[in-house]
């Protein structure tokens, strides 16, 4: 019997660690004949920690939520499988997060110990390189590569064929291989998991690509913040090193490539290519004009080759497969797969990787299990900060470049934050602008005041200071933005507020002239009042009050003092949902 402990940055935030330690020492003390495996994140972060107990004969059962006081029952069990109030999945229980899912580039993730070359290798792990190097065809390998149809998963969706062959045809013998593993989207993590969970599916298309363009050295461009990725690729790098599936001549050919990591400093503008190259070399990472594109004149002044995790992740399988397996998944515009971050208000938040045109609707009721609380679906933010909202109205929307782009937004890298009814939309657009005006690089005037000034507006408008032609003004100024900006953040940037205006412009219509928020969160434009029929007179909304704004007597409603409230919601929070007196206005 073996046990398998998901032990990703998720499953270690919400307390794999003890429950590690707690199998760990039921194991020692009762002798048993039990493997203890780690792995990464399968991607149900909503259930961690997680633990599998696998049987000889494959059966597999999934334990989720686990406490190390549960570790000790399921060791201790005589049938594990029986213990049915701790399971999530099982050969009898399917489990409809996973159900739907179609694995490519996490096929590995939360099944493989990655920090396990052998666990990577009895998947099937470097039979591509291996095929790749007897072959000895690197435009047949880019051939193949350009069959498959895939499109970088970075953001742009750029054809990754036409990258390799770009690079391959550049005469300079010195060329580079670069992964950009920065993810710097605010809940995305799509790409640390990869590197958690399998950081050799990464360093193996690197490889791939390296023997295709003709480069013999690899650099992952890896955030400082993902310690325990960076660790693991380290790992990896070591353990490909002694195998001969990194360095001098790989498995007895004349193929020479390695791979060393680079940690950036977190800098969201440094996911545009130029800027992630400047920052490799020293400099202030900021963009530059192109072209010449980095294939041409990247690192160093030599060809590079630009992808991100994700996309790399692909390559084994595409050329293990073949390219015409993987093109058969997905749609005629977008080829394959794609993995998603589920984040914001949805019952089953994590990573999720789906075929190329499933809709909106399916990857959150289907997949995602629906809204938390049962609260109406609102939107959808697609694309991260540079995105755009998608609204309920366009739920039936398939995930593809093409319809994705129809809609405003953006297919970007993944991250999919879900909001509800309680979401305002305008302050919505402020946080997400906020974002994009501080990671800015100032190098273009209008990136660096236009979004400025948006942010300024939008500031205005959740305050109650909204005037006419703010939501004009803003629409001009996004437009100009997007015009005159040099690189894809701000040519991006104003998206998430031009599709809130686009399809909630009711909202910002009611902060700018009703002065109210319909969505009760703006505090500047809303109220909180005790409804005296309703009040039980309990005293428990004063009592949890932090500025004593409360005040009443036995029998007699409670009242809120508007001079002294903070809206903090302390009220709404602590009055029982069975009387609801607290109303928000």
């Amino acid at each position: 019997m073996i046990i398998r402990i998901g032990i990703g940055s998720c499953g270690i935030a919400a307390g794999a660690l003890p429950v590690w330690e707690a199998v760990q020492e039921e194991i020692a003390d009762r002798g048993m004949s039990v493997e203890l495996e780690q792995t990464g994140c399968i991607g149900m972060c909503h259930h961690e920690p997680l633990l599998d107990v696998i049987y000889e004969d494959g059966r597999s059962y999934t334990f989720g939520h686990v406490t190390p006081e549960m570790a000790r029952e399921i060791v201790q069990a005589e049938n594990p499988a029986s213990l049915e109030k701790y399971l999530v999945s099982s050969p009898e229980k399917r489990n409809s997060f996973l159900d739907k899912q179609l694995r490519v580039a996490l096929r590995n993730c939360g099944i493989i110990d990655p920090e396990s070359i052998e666990d990577y290798i009895k998947e099937g792990g470097y039979q591509a390189l291996e095929k790749i190097i007897k072959e000895n065809d690197p435009e047949g390998l880019i051939e193949e590569i350009k069959i498959s149809g895939l499109r970088g998963r970075g953001g742009a969706g750029f054809p990754t064929w036409f990258k390799w062959n770009a690079t391959r045809q550049e005469k300079n013998p010195d060329k580079y291989v670069v992964c950009n593993a920065d993810e710097g989207d605010p809940g995305a993590f799509m790409d640390r998991s990869v590197l958690e969970g399998d950081p050799h599916s990464l360093l193996e298309g690197m490889a791939i690509a390296g023997y295709a363009i003709g480069a013999h050295t690899g650099i992952i461009y890896a955030r400082a913040e993902y310690p325990l990725a960076v660790k693991r690729a380290e790992i990896a790098i070591q353990q490909a090193r002694q195998k001969n599936y990194l360095g001098k001549n790989i498995m007895g050919s004349d193929f020479s490539f390695d791979i060393v990591i680079k940690q950036g400093a977190g800098a969201f503008v440094c996911g545009e290519e130029t800027a992630l190259i400047a920052s490799l070399e020293g400099e202030r990472g900021m963009p530059r004009l192109k072209p010449p594109f980095p294939s041409q004149r990247g690192y160093w002044q030599k060809p590079t080759n630009i992808n991100n995790v994700e996309t790399f992740a692909n390559v084994p399988w595409i050329i293990k497969e073949g390219g015409k397996a993987f093109a058969a998944m997905g749609t005629e515009d977008s080829k394959g797969t794609k993995v998603f971050a589920l984040a914001g208000k949805i019952k089953y938040g994590g990573l999720v990787e789906v075929p190329m045109g499933i809709s909106l609707r399916e990857i959150i009721f289907d997949v995602g299990g629906g809204i938390k609380d049962d609260k109406q679906f609102k939107a959808v933010q697609l694309g991260g900060p540079s995105g755009g909202c998608i609204p309920a109205s366009l739920m039936d929307t398939p995930v593809d470049y093409k319809s994705i782009n129809e809609t405003g937004a953006i297919m970007g890298s993944g991250g999919m934050i879900v909001m509800d009814e309680t979401t305002c939309m305008v302050d919505l657009a402020r946080y997400f602008l906020n974002f994009t005006q501080k990671e800015s690089c100032g190098k273009c005037v209008q990136c660096r005041i236009g979004t400025k000034r948006m942010l300024e507006i939008l500031e205005r408008i959740c305050r109650g200071e909204g005037q006419e032609g703010d939501i004009e003004l803003l629409e001009t100024l996004g437009h100009q933005i997007i015009d005159g900006s040099l690189c894809g953040l701000g040519q991006s940037a104003p998206n998430p507020v031009l599709t809130t205006i686009r399809y909630f412009r009711e909202e910002y219509e009611a902060h700018i002239y009703d002065r109210k928020c319909p969505a009760h969160q703006c505090k500047e434009l809303i109220k909180y009042r005790i409804d005296p029929d309703l009040c039980k007179s309990c005293g428990l909304c004063a009592k949890k009050c932090p500025v004593d704004c409360i005040s009443g007597e036995k029998k007699q409603p409670y009242i809120i003092d508007d001079s002294k409230c903070i809206k903090c919601g302390s009220c709404l929070e602590a009055c029982p949902t069975k009387w609801s007196a607290v109303v928000v206005e």
